[in-house]
Order: C-alpha cells, then sequence, then structure tokens
C-alpha cells in the first residue's frame, strides 16, 4: 500500500521479516481511537469534508481484526479496510497531515498509560494484602536477617510491611512515569512536522493526554518513555522476586516458618512427597526476563541516529511482555499472600534459640552511660560465652558476666542484672524508634500505610476518569458527524 516509490511489492519472505502485524494486535483498538480524533480534527480544521469524515469514521467503527493479512503493520492494515469500505475518495484523505511515524508513537503511549494504571492497580492490591495479613501478625516474632543470618528479633507484620513500602514507591514512581508517557505525539508528522494546518491540541485533548511532545523529531524518534516504563517494571519485578525468593526459603522443611495454599504450589511428577513453590520460582525466573526486556528497549535506541528507524520496531515486543509479565505476576501473588500458612510457633522459637537480644543488652548498657564501643565489647563475650555452653544469654551467671567485663571498668553484677532480664519479648517492648520492629509501632504503620493505598487508588481512579470521559466524548462527537 505504501510501497509506490518501490517498482513492485514486497516480496513474502521480506514480509514476513518486516511485518509488525502479529505484535501489534496490541495496539490496534489505540491505532482505531486516534485515527478517530485525527478525523474529526481534520473535519473541524477545514481540511476534510464533513461528509469524508462521517464515511471514515463509520468505517472505523466497523472495523473488527481481519486474521491474517498482508499489511506491514496495523497502521496500514486499519487505513486499507477504511479505505475498502469508505472508498479511497474518503478513506483515502484518513492519513492526511501524519505518518506512521508519529502513530505508533501514539499508540504506545495510549497502551502504556493504560497498562501503568492497570499495574499501579495490582501493585495496591498485592500492597493491600500485605497490609492485611501484617495485620494479623503484629505479634508474631521471628528472627530478622543480614547476610543471611539471624540479626535481630523482629516482628512479622514488620517484615510485610517493609515490602509494602517498596511497593508504594513503584506506585510512585509509575505515576511519575505515567505524566511523561501522556503526552501526545501525533502531528509531528515523520520527523519534521507539516505545512498542513493542523491542531495538535486538539487531538491530545480529544485523546486525553495532558499536554504534547512539542518537538516533532523527539515526538517520533524518542523511545526513552517506552525504557522509562520498563525500568520501572523491572525494579518492581525485583521487589517481587525478592518476596519470592524469602517465601521460598522459608516454606522448605529446614525453616519451616510458611506453607503455601495447595492451590499455590505443585507436586513433583516423580516423589509423591513434595509441594513445590513454583509459582513463587517462576516470579523470580519471569523477573530475569522482564531484565532482559529492558536491556532490549535500551539496546534497539542505543546506537541509531537522531530521526525514526525501523529498529524501533522492536522496542514494542519488550514493552507488550514487561506488561504481561508484571500484570500476571502481580495478579497472582495478592491470593498466594492471602492464604499462606504462618507457624508462628517456629518462628518464633528460632528467634529465640540465636541470643537475638545481645544488640538489646548492649543498648540498656548504654542507658546506663557506658560507652557505647564499652558495651558492644561486653555483649558480644556474653554471645560468644553463651554461644559455647549452649545457654541462653539470659541463663548466664555472676562468673560469666566477670568474664565478659574483663578489662572494663563495668560492674558485673550490673551485666548480670541486665542480661538476666533481656528477652525477645522484652526487646520488642523496649524497640521505639519511628519505624522499628517494636510492637508499638506495629499498629501506627498498619495505618499509615492503609491510608496511603486509599490516597493512591483514589489519585489513580481520577486518572483513569480522565481518559474514560475522554474517550468517552471523542465517540459521542464521532456519532454526531
Amino acid at each position: 500500500m505504501y510501497r509506490s516509490r518501490l517498482g513492485g511489492g514486497i516480496g513474502d519472505a521480506a514480509l514476513r521479516y518486516v511485518s509488525s502485524v502479529d505484535d501489534d494486535a496490541e495496539i490496534m483498538a489505540y491505532d482505531i481511537i486516534g485515527s478517530q480524533a485525527h478525523v474529526l480534527m481534520l473535519n473541524r480544521c477545514g481540511i476534510i469534508k464533513k461528509s469524508d469524515a462521517k464515511k471514515i469514521l463509520a468505517a472505523l467503527r466497523g472495523i473488527k481484526s481481519p486474521g491474517r493479512s498482508g499489511a506491514e503493520d496495523v497502521h496500514e492494515l486499519v487505513e486499507s479496510l477504511v479505505i475498502k469500505k469508505a472508498g479511497m475518495e474518503s478513506g483515502g484523505r484518513m492519513h492526511t497531515a501524519r505518518s506512521r511515524n508519529d502513530q505508533v508513537a501514539l499508540d504506545m503511549r495510549m497502551k502504556v498509560r493504560d497498562d501503568i494504571n492497570t499495574v499501579c492497580g495490582r501493585i495496591l492490591d498485592v500492597a493491600e494484602a500485605l497490609v492485611s495479613v501484617a495485620g494479623g501478625h503484629q505479634k508474631t516474632v521471628m528472627p530478622l536477617y543480614t547476610h543471611m543470618q539471624q540479626a535481630q528479633a523482629g516482628l512479622f507484620s514488620h517484615y510485610l510491611l517493609s515490602h509494602v513500602d517498596a511497593l508504594l514507591r513503584d506506585v510512585e514512581r509509575l505515576a511519575g512515569t505515567y505524566g511523561r508517557v501522556n503526552q501526545s505525539p501525533l502531528g509531528a508528522g515523520p520527523v519534521g512536522g507539516t505545512g498542513i494546518p493542523i491542531n495538535r491540541k486538539m487531538v491530545a485533548q480529544l485523546l486525553g493526554f495532558d499536554g504534547l511532545v512539542e518537538n516533532s523529531i523527539d515526538a517520533t524518534s524518542a523511545r526513552d518513555f517506552a525504557a522509562e516504563y520498563v525500568s520501572m517494571t523491572s525494579i518492581m519485578m525485583t521487589n517481587l522476586s525478592r518476596i519470592a525468593e524469602d517465601l521460598v526459603v522459608w516454606s522448605t522443611a529446614e525453616f519451616g516458618f510458611v506453607e503455601l495454599a495447595d492451590e499455590f504450589a505443585s507436586p513433583s511428577s516423580i516423589m509423591p512427597q513434595k509441594k513445590n513453590p513454583d509459582i513463587l520460582e517462576l516470579t523470580r525466573g519471569k523477573t530475569a526476563r522482564i531484565l532482559g526486556d529492558l536491556v532490549a528497549v535500551l539496546a534497539a535506541s542505543k546506537g541509531l541516529a537522531t530521526g525514526y528507524g525501523r529498529d524501533l520496531q522492536q522496542a514494542k515486543q519488550a514493552v507488550w511482555s514487561a506488561s504481561r509479565i508484571s500484570a500476571g505476576a502481580l495478579e497472582v501473588l495478592r491470593p498466594l499472600l492471602l492464604t499462606i500458612k504462618v507457624d508462628e510457633k517456629r518462628m518464633r522459637a528460632a528467634a529465640e534459640s540465636s541470643n537475638l537480644v545481645a544488640l538489646d543488652i548492649s543498648d540498656r548498657l548504654v542507658g546506663e552511660g557506658i560507652p557505647f564501643r564499652v558495651t558492644h565489647q561486653i555483649a558480644g563475650a556474653l554471645a560468644r560465652i553463651a554461644h559455647e555452653s549452649k545457654r541462653p544469654v539470659s541463663g548466664l551467671g555472676l562468673a560469666d558476666a566477670k568474664k565478659a567485663v574483663r578489662g572494663t571498668k563495668v560492674d558485673a553484677q550490673l551485666v548480670l542484672d541486665v542480661s538476666s532480664t533481656a528477652t525477645v519479648s522484652s526487646s520488642l517492648k523496649e524497640r521505639k524508634s519511628a519505624g522499628s520492629s517494636g510492637y508499638a509501632e506495629q499498629k501506627r504503620m498498619i495505618a499509615g500505610r492503609a491510608k496511603k493505598i486509599h490516597d493512591y487508588r483514589t489519585e489513580l481512579a481520577s486518572r483513569e476518569n480522565r481518559i474514560k470521559a475522554a474517550l468517552e466524548d471523542l465517540q459521542r462527537q464521532a456519532g454526531r458527524i
């Protein structure tokens, strides 16, 4: 259809190689909507007659996916279907003052903004599930880890809230990306604009965009918005992968902290006793795929001279993949979290078996006016003595305390009084710094995160409603012609 400059049609092998029709199925609906807005603008600017606009809009409304076609891409396909139904005299005017270059940028931006809203909604669903589970585990004691070694006593609710905070930052990042994505490139032409007196702002308003990608070169050739979106989903999936890794490890017989519901696990093909955490493992694996998608978008753009190049066609596949994977992972993780079984006794036993109160003993001695570095030395000595004698720190005697204070001026009886009363429970009662894993902070943080989720949902609904209102108005206006 577009090959009048060339002597003949494209060969079958070459068509298969260059065609993006299959990938473009993701954006066909957006191409039709964008064409409707463009035609309305052309008519209102006096560029095409109302009778031609009416025929084109009627043809656009009647388009259904035709299955296999000989088109190179969705833009050629939609235009050919319009011309077939409306005739060349009218349908041939639809592409006036635009190029496939600004069309594909438009379609991608419309899809990505919808995908951002979908992903944000599902992130909030997962965050809400985490907050819900945290509410039931504000007293569930567990060890917290650094370097995969037990570090401090903590609460399962506190662990869950740490992932809520990470996911809410993902929502914030995607909201920022949305603002940069929701700008209209249509009317930029192939690269340098057009001499036809179009109204780009009118089209942007009809399609619910917040503004224009003003520079025509930038509008058609930049794909940083796609790279940014895939980058944000990559970060989000990395956060999900960390949750998945924790739960995979904690569901092992060696830990036994959690058990997945049967519907989120699978049996072995040969070992009947196995309960495999396949969904969590696939979340880790699919994260690797999204990281590959990010590299694909960046690699498709990094070596191009300024201006549109067909290389950019490859960026679409990576964007669609990132959307499918991230939305799917979030969709399945929410019910998995809500149905997880927690072995509270086993978690607490692990926390109480490792002298995790050593830092609390050190902090208590600081409260007695002793320098922290000295208290650190004493607490470390107590932990070593307890480990070697296979006793808890709270079970050590005066002789042990005297060994621990050797070389210092600290009273051994004071150390004994402090260490003998140090327990996991007392530690969590005393932990009161803002954002800590102490009992007192859990209720406040849970309420705070619930409010944040509500506020983000309100903001998300506002974005979705603005788009919905604009597109509904577009359909009303198209229907009146």
